[in-house]
């Protein structure tokens, strides 16, 4: 057995292991979140897999099922549910970064970041004291105060050291070089911004009481909190733990600084609590290549105490809780960082262990626990350990706005121009942007203090990131050097080898995760360039006690990127390959312990930067090649972009991408892009940047399409929102975070405004109030274009209705406010729902629980609101119909809110409203007041009151409204659903009354006309499923007595029984209007069947009745429409019916009981006494032998009974014989049909007239041993019009029965016994009958699988005898006899052989055979070898036939060789094959054509088609055949012959002069071949028929055929079609129809005529008086053609065939041509299909339909007809005598059409056909045409194919009646 394919397959073995390790950790985490976890899951699983949660009790237990749910989903599921986990709660650390890694999307700090975060209170620890012991001894003193000594003196050596390394006397120092020197990156320091994220309330969070857990978070508590250095360190760990502070920063945003500050601060005494400072950074310790002990790490690499080691390490260890420990760049560090020591027992103090573990033994508090370990790493990874001890974790975002300003103040603070450079910056949003990143701050303003010193009136700053370096690069240079060294190219070349030097430095260092270097690494002279332009910077590097050496690195990690970049640009060395190598996205986040293999966060963006056209002469200089060599590089990383952007993307590698596209300003490239990445702007759980967003802008805007951008939990500043102002192709905004509040929203409120293309704003699960909604819509009020606002689950509680519905009304194109889950309170609701209904463009206001959503409709320019409006009864300007769409569900509406919701209904009048108040608690007396009110509130469409506590006096309640409402069309109630709705409709004519407190009528006795009355509109009343019984009537009849306009009433799925059936048909003949009444199951019994069946006599306005006591009990009547006579009086009493019945049948039915004999005898008594019953239906009700037949014996008490029905019954064979036998005991009777001993079916005609009577009784098997019993029955009628016993069991013997019983009695009958097993011995048996016998005028017979066998028998003297035998697999003994019982049959006039297995030798043999006394035969031979035969070859077949040949027919395509012969009153001989083989090959030769010269002299019929002619059978055909006197009909159709044989075929014709029909159709004939053509043409004047259709003729060779047709004048048909004849052909036709007036028939269909060509074809054909079939399908005509025709057919009165498919006819030409076709009342058949006629055509053509008698078929195929034409086309159908055919296939009829067509079918007599497939048809429709299908005897087939019918519904359709036909063929 296969195994089900598991849902994490290989590639996902990383995201299985994740979820695993991540499993127990979450299952506690959610098991004090169940009721969340479950409500979110079904937000990712189908309600299905959630069945059976209820069972489980267990917390823990749920939580594990839905897990396993979620990951059996698959990796997508699981991966957005992790997403969504990590956004809406507070995870710990370890488990987020776990979960975020299993998404794949975003880096850590960014995942972290974007969680909503909930603050907890901190507890902070004041102060702390350590306990001593106070009874300590003086020997204790003695040796503790040497140790405090030793400490204190470290501790003042510690901040001596700090201060000379990075405090104040440094800065001086550096400040005083600046004069003199460049420092790059020696920034001034101003206060970076710090966001604290929710680590350090992690363990806390995991410790809290579930109840604390299930509060939602507040919006303040979610968003990061900003915090200053010295919060980072206060406690949140209990005293003696240690504590882990994890700093992440992007690039440049001062990580570094910030430490270095940390440690002057504190040796400046500003961090009390700590005694000692240690800083380590990770590029330093990468060069350690042995262990150390942890006192080696702080003594030898950081200062060796003076003395006493031992003593100072012992009160280190003793007060560790007051040591700071700093790593510096955790993401510069090379190794792989494992985690702690896995010594047996623990690390000790004196342990050897490397850099990684004793980090992470500090981290874990294995080594100096208590300590604060303080960390920084750019947002890369965290490793496993360090997941699981972070205490707290923060941000470092850089600057914002007033930091950026306070750094350049203090830079500029010796210019003049210090406000100048700030203005300039503020001014410039990229620039600004660039510079909250502190490092790229310190660029720009070199490069800009460089500019304005140099030109202090226009500045133009670099555009780029890369850019702005090579900039300060050139500046460096050139302030070292001096304008007196020459320009930038000049001192670059002086410089070019230290700078390429410098680059290669760069780019080792990187490979090699090399980021200190020694002096011997770097070359002197390059050392001696970067140190003085300030782009390395020395210091010690300690690597043991010893010594300490020299170490030099780039000032920035960024800077030696951008000089490896420039490397790998420049360097002969690098070629494409290695360039595309080293090109490639930012990594994704990992947890994984290995380490990158290079130190490369911008390496990308400054390659992308590089390949920009800007730095082309730059890279030309510095690599000293050409423009072709440097462009080529830079193509390769243009390259390298494109096809990165058509790859998968996360969102952080999208970024990533926009800013490598932003960096190289090509817009092409970022055309392209843009396009690329149309689809893929989503981002989830990382932070974006004011930078990040300008990139992301600038490809947006790039691109050509607008575009979807969406932001979930996305941490991003307020700054951003501006950037992306300037966004214009962004078309659908989302924002997804619960840090978006009332400021956010205000701020986004500024950039909406900007972005033109925005329609649809969604802003959701944020904490936006009711104040950041108003000034948000206030804004969104000037974006005209927006057409979608989404505010879900946000916070807005109380919400301005009025201002925020009058601001939205503005917005011309708005369509959508979705302000769901916001709760609103109740009161708010009803605000919202009053001002929607007077705001003119609202449409809809669709409010469910939570949800709430307001739907506008977009009208132009501004419409007043209702409310303001004053009623004036003489305003003569009308106010145009609105409909509102109301919907308050599910709100706890009561009773006291009923008349306030009637108020807001009133409050406009002329609007018309649906309305829904489902879910609520109304009760009685609340939908009462709403229905009491109905005249008044102007519901047009539906009000819903489900769901609100209705009672039975409810029910009373409503009922009487329906009188009260004249415009309530249903009402729908069934109080066990609690559904309550009422339907009203939609006519103008029942317009709102105007307000109640006016009178509607006055108070006398005014007659009120005919013409002022209003309608009762006719209604429907379902009362189902509410448990009534037969109590509970009298209070619903008294009710209903007071609506006389009901005309549906359904009260199924009660309880009224048989008392109540009985009480409340009492009551009908008071509902004047009722069509329908159902009772369905209401546990009736058969005494209620009786009883139903006497009311057919008492209730004579009964149609149907359908009655089941089956499973499901059924009981629907149906009544015919009774003529209405109006009162005159008052319109409210005017719609008294009085009954005017008219006699048009009754149907009972009676399906699926069971009943006795003694009940069919009772119910048939009380049937009889039903003067108008004509239907009864039988079905399913299991009768036996003896029920039948008492049923039968009713039949001629059954006056009007014109159809029996009797099906999914069992017959025995006797009770098929007593079926049949009906005909005897009823001479009404015109058909007996029983099918598969199953189904009955009696046919009665309405009088006792002398018809024709048929039985079929097909698959009943029927054998030998019951033919005497059935011919007696027979017999004793005298034989039928038609005995049809096919698919029985008669085989030979049965035969040989039947047909003695046959030759006994003359009869004329049509005897149908296919599929009975009849042999070949039978089928001969058959031929020797039919040879002897006088009365049988044709056999059929077939034993391929149709098993056909067919006698026709006369008893009039009939000419003809037919035989055709079919693929009966004769033998060669078998044709033996065949030839010798032919030989007898002398009468035979035709004879029809096909794939006999006659051999050519057997054909010759029966040729001889048939023989004839006097008159024609045809003979007719199908089998293969007649198209492997040549002409010459039949030519002598045919000549061995006895008598003189009259037609010669050749179809190889058919294998056809047919042969018509006439026999003169004495036969000649016939001289042997034989003797002619004794001849020469000449003289047999010369014979052989004397023979055919003789055989053929009366040779009329000529045809060949698809033969091979040679030469010598072309010669013969035009010397020998077609000079035969009486030859009148030739044609050879679809055959080959030789260029020059065609030629000499066309000239042969000029010969038959008697001939009267010619047909040349497939002959590729060119128009080079049509002159000698014409002159043969000229030679028959006796031509009636030319035939060429198929051929090359054009329209020259049209031209000159015309010329010849002119003088044609007894030409009776012409066919020219498919010949590519355009206009000039056809007009140069046209003119020479004027003059041919016996003209019958012309077929041009398939040419290439315009409409103009059509216009001149039709002029001419008016004058074609005689004409009767016109053929111009797939002309493509078009309506002026139509409407021409449309014009002539008057005069075509003569016209029976008319084919126009497929000719471009519209709705126009369509409806001139229906109402025209009037004229032609002989018409026969009609074809307008594959035109697009239009319903008002299709109408206007039913119109016509009784005016053609004689029409047998139409076809309406491909003309779109729907069902509203349907009713007019049934309609018309049936008044069309002689229809047999009516194609109607590839429409868009359903099941209303199908239905109106099946009731049309009972009354077309002689319709065989209805093709109804490819429509639109399914269940209802099948089943009534089924269903009126069994009243149609005559119609053959029903095809269904293609239609949405179930496949197991058309399976049981067919085997009821297999005319009804669902397969293809």
């Amino acid at each position: 057995m296969l195994k089900a394919k598991p849902p994490f397959q290989n590639d996902d073995l990383d995201l299985e292991a994740a979820i695993a390790s991540a499993r127990p950790q979450l299952v506690e985490f959610l098991s004090h979140r169940p009721d969340w976890l479950l409500m979110t899951s079904r937000c990712f699983l189908p309600a299905v897999a959630l069945n059976g949660l209820d069972a489980v009790t267990n917390h823990r237990e749920t939580v594990s099922v839905l897990l396993d749910l979620l990951q059996k989903a698959g990796p997508a599921t699981w991966k957005q549910f992790a997403q969504y986990l990590c956004m809406e709660c507070d995870l710990p650390l370890d488990l987020e970064i776990l979960l975020i890694s299993s998404a794949g999307e975003g880096n850590l700090s960014q995942k972290q970041e974007a969680c909503t975060d909930v603050s907890a209170q901190s507890s902070v620890l004041k102060g702390f004291a350590r306990h001593r012991h106070r009874s300590s001894s003086v020997s204790d003193k003695d040796v503790k105060q040497p140790r405090l000594d030793s400490a204190e003196k470290y501790r003042h050596l510690l901040a001596n050291s700090i201060c000379q390394r990075y405090g104040s006397r440094r800065a001086a120092e550096a400040a005083a070089q600046e004069q003199t020197k460049p420092l790059a990156f020696n920034q001034a320091f101003v206060n970076l911004v710090i966001r604290q994220s929710k680590a350090s309330r992690l363990k806390e969070r995991t410790d809290k009481p579930r109840d604390d857990v299930a509060s939602a978070p507040e919006p303040e508590e979610c968003a990061d909190t900003a915090v200053k250095v010295s919060d980072l360190f206060r406690s949140v760990v209990p005293l003696g733990s240690t504590k882990v502070i994890f700093l992440l920063g992007k690039p440049g945003t001062g990580k570094t600084m910030l430490m270095h500050r940390i440690c002057q601060k504190w040796a400046e005494g500003v961090l009390p609590q700590f005694l000692f400072t240690f800083l380590f950074e990770f590029r330093q310790l990468n060069l350690l290549k042995r262990k150390l002990t942890l006192k080696e790490l702080l003594f030898d690499l950081f200062l060796q105490p003076e003395d006493s080691h031992d003593a100072v390490f012992q009160y280190l260890l003793e007060n560790a809780w007051r040591t700071l420990i700093i790593f510096d760049g955790l993401d510069e560090f090379a190794a792989n960082m494992g985690g702690s020591s896995s010594s047996m027992g623990g690390p000790t103090l004196t342990s050897h262990m490397s850099i990684s573990e004793l980090f992470a033994d500090l981290c874990h508090g294995k080594l100096l626990p208590g300590c604060t370990v303080l960390v920084t790493s750019r947002p890369k990874r965290l490793p496993d350990f360090l997941l699981n001890t972070v205490d707290v974790l923060a941000e470092i975002w850089g600057f914002d706005h007033e930091k950026v300003e306070e750094y350049v103040n203090r830079f500029f603070h010796q210019h003049s121009f210090r406000e100048q450079a700030i203005a300039h910056l503020k001014n410039n949003t990229k620039l600004l942007s660039m510079c909250l990143i502190p490092a790229l701050c310190y660029v720009v303003c070199i490069c800009l203090e460089y500019l304005l010193l140099k030109h202090q009136m226009s500045v133009e700053l670099p555009q780029t990131m890369t850019q702005f370096y090579i900039k300060m690069l050139l500046i460096f240079i050139n302030k070292q050097q001096g304008e007196c060294a020459g320009g930038e190219e000049t001192q670059l070349n002086c410089n070019k080898k230290a700078i390429l030097g410098l680059c290669d430095l760069a780019l080792k260092g990187l490979e090699d995760k090399k980021l200190v270097f020694y002096v011997g690494d770097i070359p002197e002279h390059v050392k001696e360039f970067a140190s003085l332009h300030g782009l390395l910077t020395v210091f010690e590097v300690k690597t043991s006690g010893t010594r300490p050496e020299a170490g030099y690195a780039f000032v920035h990690l960024s800077l030696q990127e951008f000089f490896a970049a420039l490397c790998l640009m420049v360097s002969k060395r690098v070629d494409k390959n290695y360039l595309k190598k080293k090109f490639s996205l930012k990594s994704k986040w990992t947890l994984k312990n290995e380490t990158k293999t290079e130190f490369m966060e911008n390496l990308h963006i400054f390659l992308s930067g590089l390949s920009s056209k800007e730095c082309r002469t730059f890279l030309m200089l510095l690599a000293e090649q050409d423009e072709a060599w440097v462009q080529d590089k830079q193509d390769t990383i243009l390259q390298s972009l494109k096809k990165l952007a058509a790859t998968h993307l996360t969102g952080p590698k999208v970024i990533e991408l926009c800013h490598c596209t932003f960096e190289t300003q090509d817009l092409k490239v970022a055309q392209h892009i843009g396009s690329l990445l149309n689809f893929k702007y989503e981002f989830k759980n990382f932070r974006l940047t004011p930078l990040d967003m300008s990139a992301l802008v600038f490809v947006i805007n790039s691109g050509q399409d607008l575009t979807y951008l969406d932001f979930a939990g996305c941490i991003m500043d307020i700054d951003c929102l501006e950037v992306l102002a300037g966004c214009k192709n962004v078309e659908h905004l989302s924002f997804r975070s619960r840090r978006c509040g009332d400021d956010f929203a205000a701020a986004l409120s500024k950039s909406l405004r900007g972005m033109g293309g925005l329609k649809k704003l969604q802003l959701t699960g944020g904490s936006i109030t009711a104040e950041g909604l108003t000034n948000l819509v206030q804004a969104s009020s000037q974006c005209l274009q927006l057409e979608e606002i989404n505010l879900q689950d946000n916070r807005i509680r109380n919400l301005e209705v009025k201002r925020v519905l009058g601001l939205f009304s503005r917005m011309e194109k708005l369509k959508k406010i979705d302000l769901s889950n916001n709760d609103l309170s109740l009161n708010a609701v009803l605000i919202l729902a009053k001002e929607v209904i007077a705001c003119q463009n609202a449409t809809e206001l669709c409010v469910r629980k939570d949800t709430v959503m307001i739907y506008f409709s977009g009208p132009s320019g501004k419409v007043p609101r209702l409310l303001d409006l004053r009623w004036e009864e003489s305003k003569e300007r009308v106010t145009p119909p609105r409909f509102v769409k109301l919907c308050l569900q599910h709100r706890s509406l009561s009773s006291r809110h009923a008349e306030e919701i009637v108020a807001i209904l009133q409050s406009c009048p002329l609007t018309g409203k649906y309305l829904s108040l489902s879910g609520n608690k109304l009760g009685d007396e609340g939908c009462g007041c709403l229905l009491e009110s109905l005249p008044w509130i102007s519901i047009s469409k539906q009000l819903d009151l489900s769901q609100n506590r209705l009672s039975v006096n409810g029910v009373c309640s409503l009922l009487k409204s329906v009188n009260i409402c004249q415009k309530m069309m249903e009402v729908q109630v069934s109080l066990c659903s609690e559904t309550v709705v009422l339907r009203f409709t939609e006519d103008r004519e029942f317009a709102s009354l105007p307000p109640r407190e006016e009178p509607v009528f006055s108070t006398d006795d005014q007659q009120y006309g005919e013409e002022n009355q209003i309608p009762t509109a006719p209604k429907t009343i379902r009362l189902t499923d509410s448990h009534f019984q037969a109590s509970d009537l009298e209070k619903l009849c008294a009710v209903l007595k007071e609506c006389s306009s009901i005309s549906e009433l359904d009260l199924s799925n009660n309880y009224l029984g048989d008392e109540g059936l009985l009480q409340l048909f009492q009551f009908l003949p008071n509902l004047k209007m009722l069509s329908s009444l159902k009772l369905n199951d209401n546990q009736i019994s058969l005494n209620s069947v009786f009883f139903l069946a006497q009311s057919l006599s008492t209730l004579e306005h009964i149609k149907t009745m359908n009655l089941s006591l089956g499973h499901a009990q059924v009981v629907h009547v149906t009544f015919w429409e009774r003529i209405r006579v109006r009162s005159t009086s008052r319109w409210r009493s005017s719609f008294l019916v009085h009954a005017k019945h008219e006699a048009k049948g009754q149907c009972f039915r009676l399906r699926d009981c069971t009943v006795s004999p003694e009940d069919v005898t009772r119910l048939c008594q009380i049937l009889s006494q039903c003067p108008q019953l004509t239907e009864i239906d039988l079905s399913g009700n299991s009768l036996s032998d003896q029920s039948i037949e008492r049923l039968l014996s009713f039949l001629p008490y059954l006056c009007h009974l014109t159809l029996l029905s009797i099906r999914n019954g069992t017959f025995s064979p006797r009770c098929t014989v007593s079926l049949l036998n009906s005909i005897n005991l009823c001479e009404r009777i015109r058909l007996v049909e029983v099918r598969s001993s199953e189904n009955a079916f009696l046919h009665l005609r309405a009088s006792m007239r002398s018809q024709k009577t048929s039985c079929r009784l097909t698959d009943c098997a029927i054998g030998q041993g019951q033919i005497d019993e059935l011919c007696g029955v027979l017999g004793r009628r005298g034989w039928l019009a038609e005995v049809d016993l096919s698919r029985n069991q008669l085989g030979d013997e049965g035969l040989r029965c039947l047909l003695d019983h046959l030759h006994r009695v003359p009869v004329t009958c049509f005897l149908n016994l296919s599929h009975n097993q009849i042999s070949q011995d039978g089928v001969l048996h058959l031929i020797n009958a039919f040879a002897t016998s006088g009365s049988t005028t044709e056999v059929q017979v077939s034993l391929c699988s149709k098993a056909t066998l067919i006698i026709k028998l006369t008893s009039r003297d009939d000419p003809r005898k037919i035989l055709r035998l079919t693929e009966c697999n004769f033998q060669p003994e078998h044709l033996e006899k065949l030839c010798l019982l032919l030989e007898k049959s002398t009468g035979l006039t035709e004879y029809i052989s096909s794939n006999n297995n006659v051999t050519v030798q057997a054909a010759e043999r029966l040729l001889h055979s048939l023989r004839k006394n006097r008159g024609p035969l045809k003979i007719s031979i199908e089998e293969p070898w007649v198209c492997k035969e040549s002409v010459t070859n039949l030519l002598e077949l045919a000549v061995q036939a006895c008598g003189n040949i009259t037609e010669i027919t050749i179809c190889k395509d058919k294998t056809l060789f047919q042969l018509g012969i006439r026999f003169p009153h004495c036969l000649e001989k016939v001289e042997s094959l034989s003797r002619l083989n004794l001849y020469t090959p000449e003289i047999k030769h010369a014979c052989f054509y004397q023979r055919v010269r003789e055989k053929c002299a009366q040779l009329q019929e000529l045809r060949w088609s698809h033969v091979e002619l040679h030469n010598d059978e072309a010669e013969m055909l035009v010397r020998i055949l077609l000079p035969l006197p009486e030859l009148k009909k030739f044609g050879l159709t679809s055959s080959s012959i030789m260029p020059t044989g065609i030629d000499y075929l066309i000239t042969g014709l000029q010969n038959c002069q008697a001939i009267e029909e010619l047909n040349l159709g497939h002959m590729k004939l060119s128009s080079a071949a049509i002159p000698k053509l014409v002159l043969g043409l000229r030679e028959m004047p006796s031509l009636k028929r030319l035939i060429l259709d198929h051929n090359s003729i054009g329209n020259d060779g049209c031209s000159r055929l015309a010329e010849a047709l002119r003088n044609m004048r007894y030409l009776e048909e012409i066919n020219l079609s498919h010949n590519k004849i355009g206009d000039p052909g056809l007009i140069n036709l046209a003119a020479v129809l004027l003059e041919m007036q016996n003209l019958k028939r012309i077929d041009l269909s398939g040419n290439s005529p315009s409409p103009a060509g059509g216009e001149k074809l039709m002029e001419a054909l008016a004058y074609c008086k005689r004409i009767e079939e016109l053929i111009l399908s797939r002309n493509v005509f078009g309506d002026g053609t139509a409407v021409k025709l449309a014009l002539c057919l008057p005069r075509t009165t003569n016209l029976k065939i008319l084919h126009l498919q497929n000719n471009n006819i519209g709705p126009a030409g369509g409806m001139e041509l229906a109402r025209a076709l009037v004229a032609c009342q002989l018409l026969e058949e009609i074809s307008l299909s594959e035109n697009d006629l239009g319903e008002g055509s299709i109408r206007a053509l039913s119109e016509g339909l009784p005016c053609f008698e004689h029409l047998r078929k139409i076809d309406l195929k491909l003309c779109g007809i729907m069902d509203d034409a349907s009713k007019s086309l049934s309609h018309g159908f049936r008044q069309c005598p002689s229809m047999e055919e009516i194609i109607l296939s590839w429409n868009a009829l359903g099941d209303g059409g199908a239905q109106e067509l099946a009731t049309a079918l009972p009354g077309m007599e002689k319709l065989r056909m209805l093709d109804l497939e490819k429509n639109r048809i399914g269940t209802c429709g099948a089943t009534k045409l089924a269903e009126e299908l069994a009243k149609c005897p005559e119609i053959q087939c029903i095809r269904l194919w293609d239609n949405p019918v179930p496949k197991d519904l058309a399976e049981n359709l067919t085997s009821q009646d297999p005319r009804l036909c669902f397969s293809f063929y």
